[in-house]
């Protein structure tokens, strides 16, 4: 990939964080599109990635975030620290570039390594999305629902019924839960479905332990550094991750989804979801996951149905799309959209679609 591809990731990324309400992340982006220059290794690094450096590739200026969030978040960069919220806003564009680059040479073998992976999130707000497709499946077929999610890092979505939710004037899930969802609601009322879950279960090639501090801390570093709520809100959903029965598989998506559609629920609806996740598989993969998919939707019955209910980015705007697959029948329509971190609804409906 040029070194101008590399830019223009930064610059996009850009755009993203301030539109996602990240004005901190944003600037960080734009001067790093600007700024950096070869000369030291982690520069050296992302100027001549090898790979696509966008945010539907290997996703660079994210790692970069991620990695110089971590420093200020374990005190060993004192010089970041300094510069970054709250103290941010009257740290002028030389004085936060000359503490980043300080921090890409003093840090380079932590900085470096965090680049060989990709960023790992698991934004909670995403499960006020999926409910509204989990209480669509629920409202057609009259079943409860056994949850398998794909690429689900700590698991955290999957206690959706542990958490509390309103989409327009309706709720569910705990009361009492230290973890609220309330997205602002545009279109059509939310199905007339029960969030009733049998089972549940995640997949992800790297899967995040909420009971490591490690891993807990490799998470919330994704977490854009000037976004105090998603922190606090990210923060409670893993406690209450570490002290549940909800674990993620560590295994390859495609094998996972062969197993999980090998086994059939009598009484229940297996619903298949993802949010932000399967657009990142390489679109071979994606191909035959479609395959798995439909040839178990193949074998689903009224009885035993079998649901595809995905968040992902579409190449639409805005938001990303919200579409539901539902067999016997294996009809597939849009049914909404949503911000990609959950701050907003538009819901269109099955019937409406």
């Amino acid at each position: 990939m040029s070194e101008q591809s590399v830019r223009e990731a930064f610059k996009r990324q850009s755009e993203a964080c301030l539109a996602l309400g990240s004005p901190f992340v944003s600037r960080l982006c734009a001067l790093s599109a600007e700024r950096l220059c070869f000369g030291d290794p982690v520069s050296d690094i992302m100027l001549g990635w090898q790979g696509d450096a966008s945010a539907v590739g290997d996703s660079v200026p994210l790692r970069m975030m991620g990695a110089l969030h971590a420093l200020v978040r374990s005190g060993d960069a004192p010089e970041l620290t300094a510069v970054y919220p709250p103290g941010h806003e009257e740290i002028s564009d030389e004085e936060l570039w000359t503490a980043i680059s300080s921090a890409l040479k003093t840090h380079s073998p932590f900085i470096l390594e965090r680049l060989k992976g990709p960023p790992q999130t698991n934004e909670v707000r995403r499960a006020a999305a999926t409910l509204p497709l989990f209480l669509e499946v629920s409202r057609q077929t009259g079943l409860p629902l056994v949850l398998s999610e794909v690429g689900a890092s700590a698991g955290l979505n999957l206690m959706i019924d542990r958490f509390h939710l309103q989409l327009s004037d309706k709720t569910w899930g705990d009361p009492a839960s230290p973890v609220r969802l309330q997205p602002r609601w545009h279109g059509a009322s939310p199905p007339n479905g029960e969030l009733n879950i049998l089972a549940r279960a995640g997949c992800d090639i790297a899967p995040v332990d909420p009971g490591s501090q490690e891993d807990r801390e490799r998470l919330v570093s994704y977490i854009w550094a000037d976004q105090e709520e998603r922190l606090i809100r990210t923060s409670a959903a893993l406690e209450m991750a570490a002290k549940s029965d909800v674990r993620v598989e560590a295994v390859d998506a495609l094998d996972w989804l062969h197993h999980r559609t090998s086994e059939r629920h009598e009484g229940a609806a297996h619903v298949i979801y993802s949010t932000i996740a399967w657009q990142y598989l390489p679109e071979d993969a994606r191909k035959k996951g479609r395959d798995i998919l439909h040839s178990a939707g193949e074998k689903a019955t009224k009885d035993a149905p079998l649901a595809w209910a995905m968040k992902e980015g579409d190449g639409a705007s805005p938001g990303a799309g919200l579409t539901l697959t539902l067999w016997p029948g294996g009809e597939t329509r849009e049914v909404g959209r949503a911000d990609y971190h959950g701050r907003w609804i538009d819901w269109r409906g099955w019937d409406d679609s």
